[in-house]
């Protein structure tokens, strides 16, 4: 039976008796190629097939499907010419419904949704572009040319027309019209992956994994506005709801970092027993779920009290990456 360990010496949980439809959490497993469901007090309840290597993923709007990119390769620097699908989970049934073929675009990373439309956005690394697919049709709408390399992730900007994506070989986020297909490239520190908007979206905080810095972007002007020093290698970043604080994987300091988003510093870390691969929130934003790939485990981390509160461990050799709240 699997545990719950409360980090430094909370008591631990033994859990039992539980189902599928208990799961509060969703877990992309990226070594086993699996997606996990998790209950309440952290146990893995079910678990669903998905692609090889799944690296992202985001909610359908109405949160009944979960679109997940199955890049094919773990690691971003492997050579090898991966998968070229996305998964469609059924999240209340808990069942993957198939797969969309990207066709010729291959290693797909970056996911992200419109809100309205329900079209997703898929960045892929083979070729270098960013896709515009209807997951209902299961069709390519349009692809873009980023122009960089490594196109890592995406997010779409709250008017819906242009879209940020981080091309990680080239040191650039390039934004993206998806109306005209323009391309403004704006300069971010050495290998930009994970990126976090502002809460009035207006500033986009970029982290830099070849680096110590965040960068800091003007979303409006599309230009690069700043830097913030870090520990080594930020590859995922978040923020909180006042927009005062950073939150941020370092995936070579092996911690969790914070920064004061005003006073552009860093202001803290907490030490982790490998390297972070991911970082997301709780719905109520006082929470970080923080996956650690090769311990397969995910530290829960009190975003107020800036301690870790609990680590779910997840099942041997699935290699968790990122983590969402189910609705």
């Amino acid at each position: 039976m699997r545990k719950t360990l409360c980090f430094l010496g909370v008591l631990a949980v033994i859990l039992c008796g539980q189902t599928a439809r208990d799961a509060s959490l969703v877990v992309t497993e990226k070594i086993s190629g699996k997606i996990g469901f998790y209950n309440p007090a952290g146990r893995c309840v079910s678990e669903t097939k998905v692609g090889l290597h799944p690296h992202e993923m985001v909610f359908s709007p109405d949160r009944r499907f979960l679109y997940v990119t199955n890049n094919g390769v773990l690691l971003m620097t492997e050579e090898g010419d991966g998968e070229n699908t996305v998964s469609i989970v059924d999240i209340p049934n808990r069942r993957s419904l198939g797969m969309i073929d990207l066709g010729r675009y291959r290693r797909p990373h970056g996911i992200d949704v419109d809100p309205v439309t329900g079209n997703v956005l898929v960045t892929t690394e083979k070729p270098s572009a960013l896709l515009l697919v209807d997951p209902r049709s299961r069709k390519i709408l349009n692809a873009y040319d980023v122009k960089g390399e490594a196109p890592h992730m995406v997010l779409l900007g709250p008017d819906r027309k242009w879209a940020f994506v981080s091309n990680t070989n080239t040191g650039a986020m390039a934004a993206v019209d998806l109306q005209t297909s323009e391309i403004t490239l704006i300069p971010t520190g050495p290998r930009p992956q994970g990126a976090a908007f502002s809460p009035d979206k207006k500033t986009i905080y970029v982290a830099n994994s070849g680096g110590e810095s965040i960068s800091i972007v003007d979303a409006v002007a599309k230009k690069h506005a700043g830097e913030i020093a870090t520990g080594k290698g930020p590859v995922r970043i978040a923020i909180t709801p006042d927009g005062e604080t950073l939150i941020y994987a370092l995936q070579l300091g092996t911690a969790v970092g914070f920064a004061d988003a005003k006073r552009r510093r860093e202001t803290g870390q907490i030490p982790l027993p490998g390297q972070p691969v991911s970082l997301t929130l709780s719905a109520d934003r006082k929470l970080a779920y923080c996956a650690v790939q090769m311990e397969d485990k995910i530290f829960v981390v009190s975003i107020a009290d800036r301690k870790i509160v609990r680590v779910v461990e997840t099942p041997k050799g699935s290699g968790p990456d990122p983590v969402f709240e189910l609705p």
